[in-house]
């Protein structure tokens, strides 16, 4: 678990306001749930033998011998939210979310123990075009945020009664050849065989090239429904790539799967994924609601775009990383000064100025010099002779200009012009 400093934060914030931004535009609306839940949420909505209820939530007894979880990620808790307050008997919801989740897994680049996700939730969405649109929606704030080198993966898991029959083909053929199975995928065998596709090991990977696949055992019906999903795709003019051995870690998925990655930090990393989820909702104790979701990673998503911005100094997401600079440095000394210029820094703030007050009492010459490092337009200096008619005097740091100097209404009027 990390800390976020303030340049990193104020990336983050950049990021946060594209998105925002996007999600507005598209009409959706903002969830926000608590980061603790009942751990039979989880263990229902996700699925026992998952690796991340199996392994890597942290769970625990409160007080009053409750088991409680920290949210290992953000589907299942908006779900819970919108069936304990009713809003699927209010009509479909497109709902988003942002905020930290918890997994105890293995630290390494742009994944932590505590990790950030920003979502979006389509709940009682059930045409092939939500899935069309829910991924244009990922597609087109990852490229507005400067991104490279996108590539959308896409796979159909189908219904329940597809992946039944695939899992039974599956587990015959991988019982054959279990002794070439990496530990993990051999323990997931008997819980779990859908995950050894989604194996990272190098032999089971290559083993699996052999093995069925799960579009050979779709339904007519669920093969139509793919195709749909694929000519809009085309007509939004979306590239993508199909990956049968695409399945997502979690058990709610059926049908559309996808993840989105980019090539960015040199090999293709993950930035975005989700699908169909039309059972979950069920079985967590409501309605038949047909749903579909995505979530990225924020931590994966910031080096992305640090290396896009690198790659491309005058790109979109250089200027998005960018420090936004300040507008005016308030240099002040004595004692009425210094109370002026409190009070001239605030009368600037106030129409919509980026403004810095110099609280030290230092000499003129090295606040001068901080006004010069901090990257401000223009300085304010207000001295012992200015406080007594309260004037102001406006000196350009950057480029060429000559020193002026107004009353405060006048100084004011002046440096909105100048913007």
């Amino acid at each position: 678990m990390v800390d976020l400093l303030p340049e990193q934060t104020r990336r983050w914030q950049a990021v946060e306001a594209v998105a925002l931004e996007h999600f507005r535009c598209a009409g959706l609306d903002e969830i926000r749930t608590p980061l603790l839940e009942f751990t039979e949420l989880f263990a229902r909505g996700i699925g026992e033998g998952t690796d991340v209820v199996g392994k890597e939530m942290y769970t625990f007894l409160d007080r009053g011998e409750r088991s409680c979880t920290l949210r290992p990620e953000g589907t299942a808790s908006v779900v819970r939210a919108a069936m304990q307050h009713g809003l699927l008997s209010q009509g479909s919801q497109k709902l988003w979310y942002g905020g930290p989740m918890f997994r105890y897994e293995r630290p390494q680049a742009g994944r932590q123990r505590q990790f950030h996700q920003i979502g979006v939730e389509f709940l009682g969405f059930c045409s092939p075009r939500s899935d069309a649109e829910a991924i244009s929606l990922a597609w087109d704030l990852l490229s507005d945020l400067g991104i490279k080198g996108l590539k959308l993966e896409i796979n159909s898991l189908g219904t329940v009664e597809d992946r039944n029959r695939f899992r039974a083909e599956l587990v015959t053929w991988l019982e054959e050849h279990v002794d070439q199975l990496d530990a993990d995928s051999q323990a997931r065998l008997a819980t779990n065989p859908l995950r050894i596709l989604d194996s990272k090991d190098r032999d089971t990977q290559l083993l699996l090239k052999e093995a069925p696949t799960l579009m050979k055992a779709l339904s007519k019906d669920s093969v139509t429904r793919f195709e749909e999903v694929l000519a809009l795709l085309n007509t939004l003019q979306i590239p993508y790539q199909l990956n049968p051995r695409l399945v997502r870690g979690l058990d709610y998925y059926g049908h559309t799967a996808f993840e989105i990655t980019s090539d960015q930090l040199g090999a293709q990393a993950t930035v975005c994924g989700g699908g169909r989820y039309d059972g979950l909702i069920q079985q967590l104790g409501g309605p038949v609601t047909p749903a579909i979701g995505w979530a990225l990673g924020m931590e994966r998503l910031l080096l992305v775009i640090s290396a896009a911005a690198q790659a491309d100094p005058d790109g979109p997401a250089a200027r998005l990383t960018a420090a936004k600079p300040l507008f005016v440095y308030v240099i002040n000394r004595g004692e009425q000064a210094e109370l002026q210029a409190l009070a001239f820094a605030r009368q600037l703030r106030g129409a919509g100025m980026a403004v810095e007050l110099d609280g030290t009492s230092a000499s003129f010459g090295k606040q001068f010099k901080r006004a010069d490092r901090s990257g401000a337009q223009w300085a304010a200096v207000i001295g012992d002779e200015e406080a007594k008619t309260r004037q102001v005097r406006l000196k350009p740091l950057l480029g060429e200009g000559e020193e002026c100097q107004f009353n405060w209404q006048d100084a004011t009027t002046y440096l909105m012009e100048q913007r």
